[in-house]
C-alpha cells in the first residue's frame, strides 16, 4: 500500500494510487506514465477529505444525521432530494480548515506560477474510488482561492447527490460510502474536442477508430445535445474512410470563470473542426494507448488554441471502451461501404485544413 499523503501531482501517480486518490486522479496519472499528453494539475486525496471532515467534526454530524434517517428502502425521489439537501449543505457551509486549505491552495499557486498565471483557470473534477458515471460533480473554469475552495466542498458533497443516495441505498451501500479525492486540472483553452473509440461502439468493430468533435470544449460532445462532426478511421492504416460534418450550431466554451453553451459563428457551422492530420494524430496515438493497455480505448482529447500542432493535443481521460457485441464484430468490406453511404459523407480535406488556419476562434 502506498503512503497516505494529502495532494499528489498527475506525475508522480499511477494505478496503484487508485485507493488513495480515486480512480480519475490515478488514471491521469497512468496516462502520464504510459506517455500521453495530458494537462498538468493535482490530485487533492481521499485522506484530505478525511481530513477536513473529522478536523470540523462533520463525520459525526453526518453520523448522527444519517443514523437518525432510519430504513430508506423503498424511499421516493423528494425524500432523497431533501436528504440530498441536509448533507449537502452541512459539508458546504463548514468553513474549510485553515492547514486543509494551507495544502490545497499552496497546490494551486504552484500549479498557476508555473504556468506564468496569478489565477490559473482549472477543472474541478470528483474522483471516486469506484467508477459511478454521471453520479458525481464536475465544475469547469474555476479561478481564485475562495472560488476554488468553495468548488472542492461542492465536488466532496456530490457524494449526497439525490442519484447518489439512491444508488447507495439500493445496493445497501453506506450512505458515507463514497468518499471523493478530487482532479484540480489545468483547463485547456480548447479549439475543438471530443471523444475518440478504438473499437466501434455499436458494431464492436476493432478494426476502426472512431472520433467525435466539436468546436470548444468536450462537453459539447458527450452531452449529445448538438450535431457534431465524426470521423471513421481504419485503425491499421490509420486512414480516414468516412466522416460526416455536423451542423454545429452550439457548443460549450469558458465564459466568466464558468463554462457554457454559446452559438457557433455561422461562418464555422458548417466546416469540420478537425484538420486530416489531427484526424489522424487523435487516431495514432489512440492506437497507441490500446497496445499499450491491452484493450480497447474509450478516450477524451483537446486541441488547445494558440499551441503549435502536434503539441496542442491534450488527452483527457482513457478507460476501457464498452460496445453493444460482447466479441469484436469485424464488417465485411460490403458493411463497411453500406455503412459510410449511409452515415457519413466525403469532405475535401484540404479545404478544411486552409480554414482551419484563417479561423480565429473568438466568441
Amino acid at each position: 500500500m502506498k503512503e497516505k499523503g494529502l495532494v499528489y501531482w498527475f506525475q508522480d501517480l499511477c494505478k496503484d494510487y487508485n485507493e488513495i486518490v480515486g480512480k480519475k486522479c490515478a488514471n491521469l496519472g497512468e496516462m502520464f506514465q504510459i506517455g500521453l499528453r495530458i494537462p498538468p494539475g493535482f490530485a487533492l486525496s481521499i485522506e484530505l477529505y478525511r481530513k477536513f471532515i473529522r478536523d470540523t467534526g462533520l463525520d459525526k454530524g453526518l453520523e448522527r444525521y444519517i443514523k437518525g434517517l432510519g430504513n430508506l428502502n423503498g424511499a421516493g425521489i423528494k425524500i432523497f432530494e431533501e436528504i440530498s439537501r441536509k448533507l449537502r449543505t452541512m459539508v458546504e457551509q463548514k468553513e474549510m480548515p485553515a492547514t486543509v486549505r494551507e495544502v490545497i491552495i499552496n497546490s494551486y499557486h504552484k500549479l498557476s506560477q508555473t504556468h506564468g498565471k496569478k489565477n490559473m483557470p482549472v477543472s474541478v473534477r470528483s474522483s471516486g474510488t469506484e467508477s459511478r458515471p454521471g453520479m458525481f460533480e464536475t465544475y469547469l473554469n474555476v479561478t481564485g482561492e475562495n472560488e476554488l475552495i468553495a468548488t472542492v466542498k461542492k465536488v466532496w458533497s456530490s457524494s449526497y447527490t439525490p442519484r447518489a443516495l439512491a444508488f447507495k441505498v439500493n445496493k445497501r451501500l453506506p450512505i458515507m460510502a463514497d468518499e471523493l479525492g478530487v482532479a484540480i486540472v489545468k483547463m485547456v483553452n480548447a479549439r475543438s474536442s471530443g471523444i475518440c473509440f478504438t473499437i466501434d461502439p455499436v458494431t464492436g468493430d476493432n478494426s476502426k477508430i472512431i472520433i467525435e468533435a466539436n468546436w470548444g470544449l468536450g462537453e459539447g460532445v458527450v452531452s449529445g445535445s448538438e450535431s457534431i462532426d465524426a470521423f471513421i478511421v481504419d485503425k491499421n492504416e490509420l486512414k480516414i474512410i468516412g466522416s460526416h460534418v455536423g451542423k454545429k450550431s452550439k457548443c460549450v466554451v469558458q465564459v466568466d470563470n464558468s463554462a457554457r453553451w454559446v452559438n457557433v459563428p455561422s461562418n464555422m457551422q458548417n466546416i469540420a473542426c478537425l484538420a486530416m492530420e489531427e484526424v489522424v494524430e487523435i487516431a495514432k496515438t489512440a492506437k497507441s494507448t490500446e497496445e499499450k493497455l491491452g484493450c480497447p480505448q474509450d478516450m477524451e482529447w483537446a486541441f488547445e488554441e494558440g499551441v503549435a500542432f502536434p503539441d496542442n493535443l491534450f488527452w483527457l481521460q482513457t478507460r476501457p471502451a464498452k460496445s453493444a457485441y460482447s466479441k469484436a464484430h469485424t464488417a465485411s468490406s460490403a458493411e463497411v461501404a453500406d455503412r459510410i453511404t449511409s452515415t457519413f459523407r466525403e469532405i475535401d480535406v484540404s479545404k478544411i485544413k486552409g480554414r482551419l488556419k484563417a479561423i480565429k476562434f473568438k466568441f
